[in-house]
């Protein structure tokens, strides 16, 4: 079986190559359905191709979406319809955020790039009174319940990949042609850094190798 296991690999990564979907997106209405109603402004970091920069412009007034990658800003530009309120722009996701405050700030697939606490504290400084961060992150397998998470989602995966391109050979998506990097911090201390610079915040592991981190500026820990 151990001697197999190579040979399973390969194929999957084969199957995964010809049906791909793009895990980041999975997750974009679970975002929405966390916001409030409507607001002045929101911020994506790490927006990548823009698909939840113009999600986000359904619910705010104007959206601003920040990727450190030129040619994947070049590509959401050419991808955002003319009259959408949704801007974007090349820079650090540390350094050359507009000014805010904003209502809503969003990152996705981006915090792994960035050192953990300074990125929290970064964002919770540009967040308005009562605003909203989301989070959808990455995280370094280490204990028996991740491997146990990941062990699940794998014919999960498959199964969605199959189901979302319709059983088809697909390309990639534009989303999934960003630059990427392996996570490298794990959960419990993603946990405890982050509840260290938002106190109150809601962190959970998800299925597809994610978790979730959701805070709202100025609500204490019981709230």
């Amino acid at each position: 079986m151990t001697a197999q296991l190579p040979r399973v690999l390969r194929a999957l990564d084969g199957f995964h190559a010809t049906h791909p979907w793009d895990h980041n997106a999975h997750h974009h209405r679970w975002i929405l359905r966390r916001l409030p109603g409507r607001s002045a402004r929101a911020l994506d970091i790490g927006s990548g191709s823009g698909d939840l920069a113009r999600l986000l412009a359904s619910r705010a007034d104007a959206v601003h979406g920040i990727d450190a990658d030129p040619a994947i800003v070049e590509r959401a530009r050419e991808r955002t319809a003319p009259g959408v309120p949704v801007t974007f722009s090349v820079g650090d996701a540390l350094e050359d955020v507009p000014s805010g405050p904003y209502d809503v700030i969003t990152c996705v697939a981006t915090l792994h790039h960035l050192p953990l606490s300074e990125a929290l504290t970064y964002f919770r400084r540009h967040l308005a009174p009562g605003g909203t961060l989301i989070v959808v992150g990455l995280y370094r397998p280490r204990s028996r319940s991740d491997y146990l998470i990941d062990a699940v989602a794998i014919p999960s995966n498959i199964a969605m990949a199959w189901i979302k391109n319709k059983g088809r050979r697909a390309p990639r998506p534009v989303a999934m042609t960003a630059p990427t990097r392996p996570a490298t911090t794990a959960f419990p201390d993603i946990v405890r850094d982050a509840r260290r610079v938002l106190p109150g915040a809601r962190l959970r592991r998800r299925l597809f190798w994610r978790y979730t981190l959701v805070w709202k500026q100025g609500l204490s820990p019981t709230e």
